[in-house]
C-alpha cells in the first residue's frame, strides 16, 4: 500500500486488481487494473505511483488513469536484478527489498543502477535462530519524521528500526 494525496492505494498479488480507499476513513472508493501480471510493491514520489511486479522492472504510473508512464529496468554490474519487492521512495532515491534475499537495494531512479546494498543477514539469522516459523525479509517502510527505516519479514515476531548512514 501507499498513500498519495489522501488516497490509499492497495495492490493485490495475483488478481490483477488494485483498490483505492479514503486514507482518513479507510472507506473503499474504487478499483483499478494493475498494469502488470502481479502486484508486489508500491510507493510514490509525490506525483506518480511506483510499482514492482517481482521482476527487474519498476513501473511509474499515472494515478489519474493508472497508465504506465515509463518503466525503469533495474540492474547492477552483473546485469538485471529481479525479485524486486516492497518499495520506498526517499528523497529521490528508490529502495527495494529483494525477495528471497536479506538485502535492501538502493536504486538510482534515473538510471535503474543499483548503487548500494544493505545487508540484513544478521537480523534475519537472529530471527531464524529464535523463531523457526519466520520466513524471508519482506517489508520496508520509511519514517520521514525520524529519517529511519522499519523492516520486517513474513511471520517475523518483530520489526526493526534502522538508521542508515
Amino acid at each position: 500500500i501507499t498513500i498519495l494525496n489522501r488516497v490509499l492505494y492497495q495492490l493485490t498479488w495475483k488478481s490483477g486488481v488494485g483498490f483505492t480507499y479514503d486514507a482518513k476513513t479507510f472507506k473503499k472508493t474504487g478499483e483499478f487494473r494493475i498494469p502488470a501480471q502481479e502486484g508486489w510493491g508500491l510507493t510514490h514520489d509525490s506525483s506518480r505511483l511506483i510499482m514492482s511486479d517481482g521482476s527487474n522492472s519498476i513501473y511509474f504510473i499515472d494515478p489519474a488513469n493508472y497508465q504506465i508512464l515509463y518503466t525503469l529496468s533495474v540492474h547492477d554490474n552483473n546485469g538485471p536484478v529481479g525479485n524486486l519487492n516492497e518499495l520506498e521512495w526517499v528523497n529521490g532515491t528508490l529502495y527495494a527489498n529483494r525477495w528471497q534475499t536479506n538485502y535492501i537495494l538502493r536504486i538510482d531512479a534515473q538510471t535503474g543502477k543499483v548503487t548500494g546494498k544493505i545487508d540484513l543477514g544478521a537480523i534475519a539469522e537472529n530471527i531464524a535462530n529464535n523463531h523457526p516459523y519466520a520466513d524471508v525479509l519482506n517489508g520496508i517502510a520509511y519514517n520521514a519524521a525520524t529519517g529511519n527505516f522499519w523492516v520486517t519479514g513474513k511471520k517475523w515476531p518483530s520489526y526493526y528500526e534502522l538508521k542508515l548512514q
